[in-house]
């Protein structure tokens, strides 16, 4: 089924081609959806996206508006330093020449130039506004717990195999139940004894998932048993523990005024395409 914006025919290639561009972030996101609902959302999706494109393209060129030649040919020469494939340059801009490289260049500019135009009064975000953001959205400014963790490590790896690296780590456990400095130990039977095997903070997901599962339920000062993760074996300790914690508004103001202004302008673009679409003829033949 062909889409037809007034007049201009979208070509089945293009839609097949907007598809597979929004497909992998698509089945990532939407990836415990029906795979027949997915497949149809999916091409209607890339069916609206490029009717908006085309409407906002036709708009343009009604403007009669012309971006200065030495722009455009350095928007190219800066595209062309990007590509190691020229020719696949050319097919990204469904170009058969540069006279037609150029053109869509040039419209790419000056559609640029339009949603700036479209977004360069946009009133500032207020206070309230930004306060309110702030206040529904502990959540989004809230830190990882974090730990201070150091650790005696024995790898295995092509020089060291299972037993022998369990051997080493044993005999520094033996060491630690019989007094001696976890930092002593470090030093005598760890592969990586600089700092004293100091990691510093760490929060979840910075590590091996077998690494954080021991560390993380240790209490400071409390040093763990002997543990196996994919890289060998382990003996930690806890130094220093900081709770989640959320963010003071002084501090993430600037970040949420940011936020702000681009849903502002989201907004705006969204209610000039809406505008053009309202009056556009489109068909599906």
């Amino acid at each position: 089924m062909a889409l037809i914006v007034n007049g201009e025919r979208i070509k089945d290639s293009a839609v097949r081609r907007e598809v597979e561009l929004l497909r992998p972030d698509y089945e990532r996101v939407f990836a415990n959806q029906d795979p027949g609902e997915r497949e149809a959302q999916l091409l209607e999706w890339s069916q609206e996206n490029l009717i908006e494109r085309v409407l906002i393209n036709q708009e343009v060129k009604k403007s009669g508006e012309k971006i200065p030649g030495a722009e455009v040919d350095s928007a190219i020469a800066k595209l062309k330093e990007q590509y190691d494939d020229l020719q696949r340059l050319y097919e990204d801009f469904e170009a058969d020449d540069d006279g037609k490289l150029k053109e869509q260049i040039e419209l790419l500019l000056m559609v640029g130039r339009k949603l700036k135009n479209i977004c360069s009064d946009l009133p500032a975000p207020s206070q309230n506004a930004v306060r309110e953001y702030y206040e529904e959205r502990q959540d989004q400014f809230k830190s990882n717990e974090k730990i201070r963790v150091a650790h005696i490590v024995k790898y295995i790896d092509f020089t060291t195999d299972e037993e022998t690296a369990y051997d080493v780590v044993r005999q520094a456990h033996d060491e630690l139940e019989n007094g001696i400095a976890f930092e002593v130990v470090v030093n005598k039977f760890a592969d990586c004894a600089d700092s004293g095997g100091d990691l510093g903070f760490i929060s979840r997901g910075q590590v091996a998932e077998e690494f954080d599962d021991v560390v993380f339920n240790l209490d400071v000062g409390q040093v763990s048993d002997i543990f196996r993760t994919r890289f060998g074996f382990h003996i930690a300790k806890v130094y220093e523990r900081k709770p989640a914690v959320v963010s003071g508004f002084e501090e993430v103001k600037s970040k949420i005024k940011d936020a702000l202004k681009e849903r502002l302008k989201e907004e705006a673009i969204e209610h000039f395409v809406d505008d053009l679409r309202s009056s556009a003829e489109i068909e599906q033949v």
